[in-house]
Formats: structure tokens, C-alpha cells, sequence
């Protein structure tokens, strides 16, 4: 395990008319995943034009991508994504930092 762990990070495509009923089973699946081992926090970010193509973005923070790859598989969670892609297609991601600047860093190019 890294201080960094590791940022899993799903883009959503699904239906404008349709965002309000995955969000519920998104709920859902967070009240299942952030108790596992390793989990740090989650961020739901909805799009602000109903024409995007991506109408929702999560991204997790996770211990380490063994943490996050084991909490997908409770048997809960399968069932519950199951459910979610009759209603959108996700494209999801692990990924590492590798640059990070904040507002007061005064060093960057």
C-alpha cells in the first residue's frame, strides 16, 4: 500500500431521463462497498448538459487496487452492477497519480 492508493475512476453513459434511477443504485452499491477493507472515499459527478455524453463520473479512492478489486467481487456488488447495465454502459478504470500541483504550488510549468 502507497500513501497515494490507487483512484478508481467510471465514466457512465447513460440516458439523461434515466440518471435519477441509476444514482439510486449507485446508492446502493456505495452503502456496499465503503465498508470494505481498504476503501477511502467516493464522489459522484453529474454532468451539467442533458446532451453530454457521459452523464455521470465516479471516482474512488481506494488502499490499494487489490482493495478495490475485492470489494467488486461481493456477490452483493456483481448483482447490483448487473442491474445498473440495463440501465447505462460504463467504462471503468484504475489509475495512479502521477503529477499533482495545487493552487498554491507556484513551481509548475
Amino acid at each position: 500500500m502507497t500513501d497515494h492508493g490507487v483512484t478508481f475512476i467510471n465514466v457512465i453513459e447513460v440516458p439523461a431521463e434515466r440518471v435519477d434511477e441509476f444514482v439510486e443504485q449507485w446508492r446502493e452499491r456505495v452503502a456496499l462497498m465503503r465498508v470494505a477493507p481498504g476503501f477511502r472515499d467516493v464522489r459522484l459527478h453529474r454532468a451539467l448538459l442533458p446532451d453530454a455524453r457521459f452523464q455521470l463520473v465516479n471516482v474512488a479512492h481506494w488502499d490499494s487496487a487489490e482493495a478495490c478489486e475485492a470489494a467488486g467481487l461481493n456477490l452483493m456488488v456483481v448483482a447490483s452492477v448487473d442491474e445498473a447495465r440495463k440501465v447505462a454502459d460504463a467504462e471503468p478504470g484504475l489509475y495512479e497519480v502521477i503529477e499533482h500541483f495545487d493552487k498554491g504550488d507556484h513551481n509548475a510549468q
